[in-house]
């Protein structure tokens, strides 16, 4: 086998503050993306996935290898890791997966898709293995960057380009925002929006410039090679470095970049683009080396494929035989469906029609590839890849990759700033806004640093914290200057451990070293085996008083988010008649994704209000209100855990409470705060019975490492997290749904503690 499957999409730092980046609409905030700048999670495979794992026999969940009934926590202990995790992921997420495989199998009928997809979240939901708490976005943000000049949609790299942006000398004004953003939804569709800014802001008084300061922080890039990570910590940057075949523009419409056109095949399967002449790659010091030709995107294909680096399982099952070549039974790369007809036409065949395969070209995984190039940096294909060859440096610092796109990398020093200036030989070149950028890094412990360095223009913008809040009405630029940011499509749930089994950090034992006893181990690891014990504990958890603790009380209901797919991420196009509970139900053409998993909720009697159609005046949506958070409910489902439990030998009370550890931060003021809030949350409405403990990581590294910067399950050092969340990588509900899948292929299972 030639890798485990394990798969991408991107895995958001729940840390992480926002400030710099740049959208229009939705996506965030228009201009300062949300306090949660997202961070695509590393899921590449280790050459030795650890003792357990490494040297058990991989099962398959579905395999009649293992009884479904309840298993006590000392069976579960003498079974092998992967048929502890299929026996646990049958146990919890069974029918979720079926009802799952059975919507991505409907590929006839989108609007059907949409709506067996909305049923099967909500027996995710129900399983009660996540509790949504949050979306990117909803938080007081100040910012030059003009609002809805970089794409809002929901999927993809491309809100990270910035070669488009409009910036102003000075930060736009709140009732300016608010006009812009009404205009931009006028015109939105027409190509207008930008000229029409230009004039607006110029009548304003207002200058633009040339230049972009952004931040980033959490770690520096680990490659900058954008084929072999999945983590958006390398992608922000590196992005801006190429052109795909299409982009999103501001007006999010899907404009050409290096692909001029594409035809489709009547069938749907053949997708040929029609590659621009005449762009070149370029080194870091802006000197030719090769000519983009079609065959980059064939050599990229397979150098995605060959780094594991958690991209290739995006395409398992999209384009053709792209399973067989990851799994090792195709080492013949011209079968995989991805060929160069000659040096400006290329074509992808897909396994199946995907009507939302346009969709997925925004993100990295279709990035092109200087085949030369790469060769000349010692790179290899198939069988020959070794990215740990004496000989092999692609990718590993700016100056050993080649550059299409807008900005050359000129300057990365660790842990101080990226500096980028515009590429010369850019086909586009003339249409560019932005001509430099230089982004500080933040590393958030200075709890007002990143407002002061908005006032400054060592930034152009940022999220404010509950102390930068209080510094802008002192300074006075409160009123005038600070507005509210959108939320997205980005989702950061708290994630509860099936079966924990690391009590330490697995990059350094003496990191988080647990402080529970063997005991409490295992009557933590029976409670949360249990359905209604983590419903009990998700009602039980005050969402709003929680982000009070970042964003104040008057922003405390706006970025909470009550489902995994946000609940208007997509929309019915025509009327669809489904079995719920045996009842043939029917939801018109215009009905959202969320109205149908809240009818799913609601037919089971599971008191979760995952959609509210008097949110958002009346609009509907996931997002603004507590639709989880009741003491009542949490009191009732912890009576029904307790009696479950206790007929497996299980004793919950007040003199044998469950213990569970929640890791943080105290390097950052607001996730000391939020995880105090939780703690004192869950301890009051739990009577006594369940206590949090928190587990200090003395900075945000520890505490990544706690979750976030793990590979497998089995190195979850938690029995609580929330560390990280996830964001769509293309227009489907199936680019969330598919992070709980089972056997390696779904990446948020690993924080479940299973896979």
């Amino acid at each position: 086998m030639k890798n485990r499957k394990k798969v991408l999409a991107v895995l958001l730092a729940g840390t992480m503050v926002a400030g710099s980046l740049a959208g229009c609409g939705s996506k965030g905030d228009s201009d300062v993306p949300a306090t949660d700048t997202p961070v695509v999670e590393n899921n590449k495979d280790t050459e030795q996935a650890g003792t357990e794992a490494a040297n058990s026999e991989e099962t398959t969940v579905g395999e009649e290898t293992e009884e479904t009934s309840v298993k006590s926590v000392a069976e579960l202990a003498e079974m092998d890791y992967d048929t502890r995790s299929s026996y646990l992921y049958e146990q919890n997420l069974g029918e979720f997966y079926e009802l799952y495989q059975e919507a991505k199998a409907e590929i006839n009928d989108v609007s059907k898709r949409y709506a067996m997809m909305a049923i099967a979240e909500a027996k995710l939901l129900e399983t009660g293995v996540l509790n949504p708490q949050t979306a990117q976005g909803g938080s007081y943000s100040i910012s030059r960057v003009v609002p809805n000049t970089a794409t809002t949609v929901l999927w993809g790299n491309d809100e990270y380009r910035y070669h488009n942006l409009l910036v102003a000398t000075e930060p736009i004004k709140a009732a300016d925002r608010v006009e812009m953003r009404q205009k931009w939804a006028e015109l939105r569709g027409s190509g207008t929006y930008i000229e029409w800014a230009k004039t607006y802001l110029a009548e304003k008084g207002y200058e633009l410039k040339d230049s972009y300061a952004a931040h980033w922080f959490g770690s520096d890039p680990t490659t900058w090679d954008i084929l072999s990570t999945s983590q958006t910590v390398d992608s922000y940057a590196t992005v801006n470095t190429y052109d795909g075949l299409l982009e999103y523009d501001c007006e999010n419409v899907q404009q050409p970049a290096l692909a001029t056109s594409y035809d489709v095949s009547d069938d749907g399967l053949t997708y040929t683009f029609h590659i621009r002449e005449g762009v070149d790659w370029v080194d870091s010091q802006g000197r030719k080396v090769a000519d983009v030709k079609a065959d980059d995107w064939v050599a990229g294909f397979q150098h995605m494929i060959d780094t594991n680096g958690g991209l290739g399982d995006l395409v398992d099952g999209v384009v053709l035989n792209v399973s067989g070549y990851i799994s090792g039974e195709i080492t013949d790369f011209s079968q995989v469906g991805v060929k160069a007809i000659d040096d400006y036409t290329l074509e992808y065949t897909l396994e199946e029609p995907l009507p939302y395969f346009p969709t997925m070209l925004g993100y990295n995984v279709f990035a092109p590839l200087s085949r030369d190039y790469y060769t000349s940096q010692g790179g290899k294909f198939g069988e020959e890849f070794d990215s740990s060859a004496a000989d092999y440096s692609y990718g590993k610092t700016p100056d050993n990759i080649a550059y299409n796109g807008p900005f050359l990398i000129t300057n990365f020093t660790s842990k101080n700033v990226i500096v980028f200036k515009q590429n010369e030989s850019y086909w586009n070149k003339d249409n560019m806004t932005i001509k430099s950028m230089a982004w500080p890094y933040e590393d958030q412990s200075d709890a007002t640093k990143m407002y002061n360095d908005v006032k400054s223009a060592t930034l152009d913008g940022s999220a404010l914290n509950t102390s930068e809040v209080e510094s802008a009405k002192a300074d006075g630029l409160f009123d005038e200057y600070v507005y509210i940011s959108d939320t997205n499509g980005s989702t950061f749930p708290i994630y509860y451990n099936l079966y924990r089994t690391a009590y330490a950090n697995s990059n350094d034992e003496t990191k988080v070293v647990s402080v529970l006893t063997d005991e409490e181990k295992d009557l933590a690891n029976a409670a949360l085996g249990n359905a209604n014990f983590r419903l009990a504990l998700s009602f039980s958890m005050d969402k709003a008083a929680r982000q009070a603790q970042r964003v104040g009380e008057d922003l405390k209901y706006g970025r909470l988010r009550n489902s995994y797919v946000p609940g208007n991420f997509v929309t019915l196009e025509n009327e669809v008649t489904i079995d719920i509970n045996g009842t043939e139900t029917s939801f018109p053409a215009g009905t959202v994704y969320g109205e149908i998993v809240q009818a799913q909720l609601d037919a089971d009697g599971i008191p979760i209000k995952a959609f509210d159609k008097s949110a958002n005046d009346g609009v509907g949506s996931s997002d603004g209100y507590d639709g989880w958070y009741s003491p009542e409910n949490a009191v009732t489902f912890l009576n029904k855990a307790i009696e479950e439990l206790a007929a497996q030998g299980v004793v919950i009370d007040e003199e044998h409470p469950v213990r569970l550890e929640l890791p943080y931060t105290s390097s950052i003021e607001w996730a000391t705060n939020q995880a105090n809030a939780l703690k004192q949350s869950v301890e009051g409405v739990l009577g006594g019975k369940v206590e949090l403990v928190l587990a200090n990581g003395a900075d945000s590294n520890e505490w990544y490492y706690t979750g976030y910067y793990t590979d497998y399950g089995y190195e979850a050092n938690y029995n609580i997290t929330d560390v990280s969340g996830w964001g769509p990588d293309y227009g489907d509900p199936v680019t969330y749904l598919d992070t709980f899948l089972p056997d390696y292929s779904g990446y948020v299972t690993k924080s479940l503690g299973i896979f």
